[in-house]
């Protein structure tokens, strides 16, 4: 019996091996989402560098959020690591959800990342 651990592995591993056939060069919006935060990161995988990253925990978001664990959140994470991505000249992402089901919190972020001006 597999545990669910080896289980989310394995979703995550199948969502990034499509990725990796669909990107063609550009680089990664990475998701990651916790019981009380979500993390955001645009990374080049050619190079190995994070070249724009958010959360819940910056400064910045700290007096526009009450609670990290929400879309409302996630909706500001995903127009920040926008506008820091558009700022570093990256336009074109493919989104990586990770093992996380596209929807809540992770949609948020994405729908508001589309609005910040990234296109996936």
């Amino acid at each position: 019996m597999k545990t669910s651990q080896q289980l989310q592995n394995r979703r995550k591993q199948r969502v990034r091996s499509g990725l990796r056939r669909k990107s063609s060069g550009r680089p990664r919006l990475s998701v990651f989402r916790s019981g009380r935060h979500i993390y955001a990161q645009v990374i080049d995988d050619g190079q190995g560098r994070t070249l724009a990253a958010a959360s819940t925990v910056d400064a910045s978001l700290k007096e526009k959020i009450k609670n990290g664990a929400d879309k409302a959140a996630a909706a500001e994470v995903g127009k920040l690591v926008a506008e820091r991505a558009v700022a570093a000249g990256i336009k074109e992402v493919v989104f990586d959800r990770g093992s996380y089901l596209f929807h809540g919190r992770v949609k948020a972020l994405a729908d508001a990342a589309r609005e910040g001006g990234l296109t996936f």
